[in-house]
């Protein structure tokens, strides 16, 4: 949070000559009582070009500044003509307000300033050196460009961090040259991998309906849980089946000599039968 805010910016003697100095009232809020002064300061952009022919039209120290809503008016001289080049002085052009802390500046107001000839004949034929005292300067203070800078003022709490927080997701997003390439490569290979992949099912498929071995083994692995879950069942039943058996088979062995016809044959189904729970539990 800024210790001092820009509340307001007013442009007087707009539009104005050429020549005629700047003039802004400047309106600020202060929340902490700053140990040091504000320094204020226009500066004129000379050419679009380069940034060789910006020249600070004038500075100014603001302080004591008290605690709350302070208002101060902002002279400046017109640029100085000689460190202009003829053909950047009629035209559109920059001005800048800006503020500083310790020479840490906090806040910059850019305008558009429109230089032109009030003559309707020199608009349509400028001459090659320009006629300053036709010259009109037109501000546009309806449209400012206003930019905010965190700083550290009195107390450490106020400083900015050095560094960003650590965002371990941003680890992930490679630097590139344009924004998001990355990403679209990694799309690619994730599709080809898909085509590869969907690929391979469609060979798996496909060998699903000519191997038919194959299929008759997956449908024994299929069926070993069930085999599985069902076999203790299965083992009591053949438990009690023997027990049950032997009763049988000492039974029919009290039995008379007559009825051993009987027997062998109740004897070679239970082994028929017990071979077959064989077969069954070894599945």
């Amino acid at each position: 949070m800024s210790v001092v805010s820009l509340l307001g910016v007013e442009v007087r003697n707009n539009p104005a000559p050429f020549n005629a100095p700047y003039e802004f009232e400047i309106t600020f809020e202060c929340l902490e009582q700053l140990q040091k002064d504000l320094e204020w300061k226009l500066t004129y952009v000379g050419s679009a070009t380069s940034s060789e022919y910006d020249q600070e039209l004038d500075s100014v120290l603001v302080g004591p500044v008290p605690v709350g809503i302070n208002k101060f008016l902002f002279c400046a001289d017109a640029p100085d003509l000689s460190r202009i080049p003829n053909s950047e002085i009629i035209g559109v052009t920059v001005i800048l307000l800006s503020a500083s802390y310790e020479d840490r500046e906090f806040v910059r107001v850019g305008y558009y300033v429109n230089n032109e000839y009030e003559d309707e004949a020199l608009q349509l034929e400028p001459p090659a050196k320009p006629i300053i005292e036709k010259v009109r300067r037109h501000i546009l203070a309806e449209k400012p460009r206003v930019t905010r800078f965190a700083i550290k003022w009195d107390s450490e709490e106020s400083a900015p961090p050095e560094f960003p927080p650590e965002q371990p997701e941003a680890d992930l997003i490679a630097d590139g040259d344009q924004y998001g390439a990355d990403e679209e490569e990694e799309e690619d290979e994730e599709e080809e991998e898909g085509a590869a992949a969907g690929g391979e099912d469609a060979e798996m498929a496909g060998g699903e309906d000519t191997a038919g071995p194959a299929a008759d083994e997956d449908e024994e692995a299929g069926s070993e849980e069930i085999d599985i879950e069902e076999s203790e069942g299965e083992d009591e039943e053949e438990e009690e089946g023997v027990e049950g058996g032997d009763d049988d088979m000492e039974m029919d062995e009290s039995e008379p000599g007559a009825n051993g016809e009987q027997q062998n044959a109740q004897q070679a189904a239970q082994q028929q039968q017990g071979a077959h729970n064989a077969d069954v539990m070894v599945h």
